[in-house]
């Protein structure tokens, strides 16, 4: 079975996508993250799988933000929204949350980006290991997951 970061590497790779791979100890949060990344909390992107409706996606965020339920509701005209549990997680990724890289497509997610992430000219994120991270240009992030982009970030 190929790994996530596997999956992950070879989607950018296939993308012509300019990134860099850091491994570093297991880290468990945002903060963590920042730290042995040498990095702003900011420039994390954090991904969130969320059940929207009958729908899971993907939310996409500036680690250093919360997702803004209410806003996020209103924008995609939601009845209904709440975290994906654990186990839904695990079901639809094999990972576990805070590992999850920003790019839903990987596991068949609509992925929504906050419009903050913009901010960032190189984001960092887990790539499907709490010990391997990638860093590369927002843009060619956002070229190559082609996210939806609006205001879902409190």
């Amino acid at each position: 079975m190929t790994s996530v970061f596997d999956r992950l590497s070879d989607l950018l790779r296939q993308s012509n996508a300019d990134f860099n791979v850091t491994r570093h100890e297991p880290v468990f949060t945002s903060e963590e993250a920042a730290r042995v990344r040498g990095t702003t909390l900011a420039s994390g992107a954090k991904a969130l799988i969320c059940k929207v409706d009958d729908s899971f996606v993907m939310f996409v965020l500036p680690a250093d933000r919360k997702l803004g339920s209410k806003a996020a509701r209103k924008q995609l005209k939601a009845r209904s929204m709440r975290f994906a549990s654990g186990d839904e997680v695990l079901d639809m990724t094999g990972l576990k949350p805070g590992s999850i890289p920003p790019i839903g497509s990987l596991f068949g997610l609509k992925t929504y980006c906050d419009e903050r992430l913009r901010d960032e000219a190189v984001i960092n994120f887990n790539a499907g290991n709490h010990a391997i991270s990638i860093s590369m240009a927002y843009a060619e992030y956002e070229r190559v997951e082609r996210p939806e982009i609006g205001i879902f970030a409190a």
